[in-house]
């Protein structure tokens, strides 16, 4: 890509100082969003693929620039695939992390601890202009199963009821370095670098 300059299509800044942090060794500066005034745009899709794609194409069309966006979610066997992409709105209108959470450990009550396996999801996109035909999609996958209740104060989302059966701890149990490690936006990173590193 001949602009160093990449939008990264959300206002969430932890995910743009984290982002930023690991692009800069590519010479890309990461820009978030809200410094465009990008508009926000309906996820439509019907996959984390489709929404990530929507979301990456929006920010390019709006900013003349390189978009990168990622999708993710927890996707739990027993719940056919559910909370899914509608994982940040679970609990339904007015969703917060505790009401997802809450929900998700009311659907597994009794449940058998075989039966409670899950893993969470992360696709990231970067669309090099808004009619890139040929993206770079990286998808991470995080195995693990849903705890009976909360556990960890650190992370968010549904990290204090997700164990890590290489830690044999939940999620929000982890130490932020640790946890990047093994999560599924970490081995997306991890992806993406290494095809970006490929077209150096």
């Amino acid at each position: 890509m001949d602009n160093k300059r990449i939008v990264l299509a959300t206002g969430n800044q932890g995910k743009v100082r984290e982002m930023s942090d690991l692009l800069s060794d590519f010479g890309f500066e990461v820009l978030a969003q809200s410094e465009f005034n990008v508009s926000e745009v309906a996820e439509t899709g019907t996959t984390f693929i489709e929404n990530a794609i929507i979301k990456a194409r929006h920010a390019a069309k709006e900013t003349g620039l390189a978009a990168i966006a990622d999708d993710s979610g927890l996707e739990i066997d027993y719940l056919k695939g559910a909370p899914g992409i509608y994982s940040a709105r679970y609990s339904g209108e007015g969703a917060t992390d505790q009401k997802n959470l809450e929900k998700v450990l009311k659907e597994m009550e009794g449940v058998d601890e075989s039966l409670r396996t899950a893993r969470f999801h992360c696709v990231l996109v970067l669309m090099r202009h808004e009619n890139d035909p040929t993206p770079i999609v990286c998808h991470g996958k995080w195995e693990g199963s849903i705890l009976t209740e909360s556990h960890g104060e650190n992370g968010f989302g549904y990290d204090p009821i997700f164990f890590v059966p290489e830690d044999s701890c939940a999620s929000a149990e982890l130490e932020p370095a640790r946890k990047k490690q093994l999560s599924h936006r970490g081995k997306a990173l991890k992806q993406l670098f290494a095809t970006l590193s490929e077209q150096q």
